[in-house]
């Protein structure tokens, strides 16, 4: 097994809204307890597939409050804080740590295609979630900020600042990524994780991720490839993958964080899978495909609340 102390699945919880578009907070208690029983190590709150751009801050500070106070530590939360401001961000680091959050995750500061901040600027940023939260930080390199953290750049905040442990890499070649931020890293990066619905999980774990945050989907298909891999049984692993891989594949391809939700929405987790507009629901044929391959695969959010 990884001698890293961060391992397993840690999936992003979609945030259900009535078919009016109102945050569903009891639907919210229903999906944090699919997937605690899904078997996950650890659950993301308040991600992008959360659709954390589409609530006021409000909604957000009642999820953060409901998801923590109704997971009550079965499985460690962890809290995505992004923002361009670095106020804010200490705000929400220190917000999440007093509520009990396992951890925070947030992105490099920017705001649209061009307002970004230096390397200088990024790592105070990361700094005063430290200094504010006093918990782990997973440090999302994600493309939707379109801000470039080279390698060296990322050890150095590893190294030098005492909470940043994890790194959630989405960008592209990301297992390459994973394999040079280990080996100039060491035992300074303690979470290696695959990031992107597991699309490139199985590269990325052989570049030594030891964790994935994959959507709320399908988690209890994919850990059993990742337990697999972490105990050294990598062919296991990849018989599992290929076949979870063409629902995988159409996901991310196709559906985005709306599949977790019409997943969860035929399985009776949700009452409705409504997204807030500009962005659109699924279009009935890709739902169709996607309810067909989810089912040859049968995960538990298909069927828990059935």
């Amino acid at each position: 097994m990884t001698a890293k102390p961060y391992s397993g699945i840690w999936p992003v919880a979609p945030t259900p809204f009535t078919d009016a578009g109102a945050v569903d907070f009891e639907g919210m208690k229903r999906v944090i307890d699919c997937m605690v029983d899904q078997g996950v190590d650890g659950i993301c709150i308040l991600a992008n597939f959360s659709e954390q751009f589409l609530l006021s801050d409000e909604e957000r500070a009642a999820l953060t409050r409901l998801c923590l106070e109704h997971t009550a530590g079965r499985v460690p939360v962890i809290v995505t804080i992004s923002h361009f401001s670095t106020g804010i961000v200490e705000g929400r680091a220190r917000e999440a740590a007093a509520m009990g959050a396992a951890m925070v995750m947030m992105m490099p500061p920017y705001h649209g295609a061009a307002l970004k901040a230096d390397e200088e600027a990024m790592f105070e940023h990361f700094a005063g979630a430290d200094a504010a939260g006093g918990i782990p930080i997973m440090v999302q390199d994600a493309p939707l900020s379109g801000v470039a953290l080279s390698v060296p750049f990322l050890v150095r905040m590893a190294r030098e600042i005492e909470q940043v442990k994890l790194f959630k890499i989405e960008v592209p070649q990301a297992a390459a990524k994973l394999r040079a931020l280990l080996a100039e890293g060491g035992d300074a990066i303690e979470g290696p994780f695959d990031g992107e619905e597991a699309i490139t999980l199985l590269a990325d774990l052989d570049a030594g991720a030891t964790g994935s945050m994959t959507s709320a989907m399908i988690p209890d298909l994919i850990r059993p490839a990742i337990a697999a891999h972490l105990a050294g049984d990598r062919t296991g692993a990849k018989r599992i993958y290929c076949e979870l891989l063409p629902l995988i594949n159409f996901e991310n391809r196709q559906c985005g964080w709306r599949a977790s939700k019409a997943v969860m929405k035929e399985g009776g987790v949700i009452a409705s899978e409504h997204v807030r507009h500009p962005v659109r629901p699924l279009h009935p044929e890709t739902r169709a495909q996607l309810l067909e391959l989810a089912r040859e695969a049968d995960p538990l959010a298909l069927r828990w609340g059935r």
